[in-house]
C-alpha cells in the first residue's frame, strides 16, 4: 500500500470521493454497482486507508463491500471530523467538500483500520440495533400510557402487546444467532460470566464491539467513549469528562456498571470507595463501567471467566 487516503461521504443514494493527496474528486451511487465500481477503481489506486463517517447505518454497505475487496477500511467518528474541518476553517458544507474534509481528517490523524463485522456479525448488530428500537417504541408508549385518556390507553395497549410480542421474537432472533455460533456462543458465556452482565448487554458487545479482547484498555475505553478527557490551561483544572464513542456499548456498560454496583462484590467495593471518597455519585458509575470494560477486554483477552481475584 502507498500513501494514497481516500474519504468517502455516504449519503443515502450517492458517494461522495476525495483521494489525497492528489484532490481527485467524484461520485458514485450508493447501490451494489456503484459500489462494486469504487471497489475497482480504488484497489487500483492501492489506497492506505479509506475513511468514510459513521451515517445511522448506510455506511454500513459501502464499509461491507470495500473490506469485501481486501481494501483497508476504517469508519471514523462524525463529531471528530466536524471539529476538524471547524479547526481548518472549513465553515461550508456540501457533500464533496466533507469527503474532502474526512480524507484531510484520515492523512492527519492515521485511524487505526479495525476489524469489521463479517455477514453474520452484521445480521446480529441488526438484530440487536432492532431491539434497541423497539424497547424505545414500548418506553415512549408506556409514557403516553400515563397522561392519556380511558379511550386512548386501549389503544395503547393494544400497540404495547404487538410491541412486547415483536420484542420477544427478536430476542428468539438473538438467542438463535449467538447460540448457533461457537464462537459467539464463548465470548458470550465468557462475558456472562461477570456478575451485573446479563445477555442482553453481552450480545450488545458480541455485535457492536468486536474489538473486544484485542485492544489495551486505553484503547477500548476511548472506543467506547469512557476515557476521561483533561481540561488543563496553566493554574486552571476542570472537571475531567468523557464524550464520543460508541452510544449502544456505553450504554449497555453503563446499565450493567449500575447492576455490578449492587451484586458484584468486587465492583461494589470498588464504587463504594469512591463515593465515600467524595466522588459524585455519577462519577463513581461512570469509573465502575470503564473498570467493568477493562475486566471484560482482559477476560476476552485471555479466553478466561471471571475471577475477583484476577479483578
Amino acid at each position: 500500500m502507498g500513501t494514497t487516503v481516500v474519504g468517502i461521504d455516504v449519503s443515502k443514494d450517492r458517494l461522495d470521493v476525495h483521494v489525497r493527496p492528489g484532490g481527485d474528486a467524484f461520485a458514485v451511487p450508493r447501490d451494489g454497482e456503484g459500489i462494486a465500481a469504487l471497489a475497482a477503481r480504488l484497489g487500483a489506486l492501492q489506497p492506505k486507508l479509506i475513511a468514510l463517517e459513521a451515517t445511522g447505518g448506510f455506511e454500513t454497505v459501502v464499509a461491507a463491500g470495500l473490506a469485501g475487496a481486501g481494501l483497508p477500511v476504517v469508519v471514523v467518528n462524525p463529531a471528530q471530523v466536524r471539529a476538524f474541518g471547524r479547526a481548518l476553517g472549513r465553515h461550508a458544507k456540501t457533500d464533496p467538500i466533507d469527503a474532502a474534509v474526512i480524507a484531510h481528517f484520515a492523512e492527519a490523524t492515521n485511524p487505526a483500520v479495525r476489524r469489521l463485522p463479517d455477514e453474520a456479525a452484521q445480521v446480529l448488530a441488526d438484530l440487536v440495533a432492532r431491539r434497541r428500537q423497539i424497547v424505545a417504541m414500548i418506553t415512549a408508549e408506556r409514557q403516553r400510557e400515563a397522561r392519556a385518556p380511558a379511550g386512548i390507553r386501549k389503544s395503547i395497549a393494544r400497540l404495547l402487546k404487538a410491541l412486547e410480542r415483536e420484542l420477544a421474537s427478536v430476542d428468539g432472533d438473538i438467542d438463535t444467532a449467538v447460540r448457533g455460533s461457537a464462537a459467539w456462543r464463548q465470548t458470550e458465556d465468557l462475558l456472562a460470566s461477570v456478575p451485573g452482565v446479563g445477555k442482553v448487554v453481552a450480545r450488545t458487545l458480541v455485535a457492536e464491539l468486536p474489538e473486544l479482547g484485542t485492544l489495551d484498555r486505553r484503547q477500548i475505553a476511548a472506543l467506547v467513549g469512557l476515557a476521561p478527557f483533561t481540561r488543563q490551561s496553566g493554574q486552571w483544572r476542570g472537571r475531567s469528562f468523557i464524550g464520543g464513542g460508541r452510544a449502544a456499548p456505553r450504554a449497555a456498560l453503563y446499565m450493567a456498571a449500575m447492576v455490578a454496583a449492587r451484586f458484584n462484590p468486587t465492583l461494589k467495593q470498588f464504587r463504594d470507595r469512591l463515593v465515600q471518597a467524595g466522588k459524585p455519585k455519577i462519577v463513581a458509575i461512570v469509573a465502575t463501567a470503564r473498570k467493568l470494560l477493562t475486566i471484560l477486554n482482559a477476560i476476552l483477552r485471555d479466553k478466561t471467566p471471571w475471577n475477583p481475584k484476577n479483578a
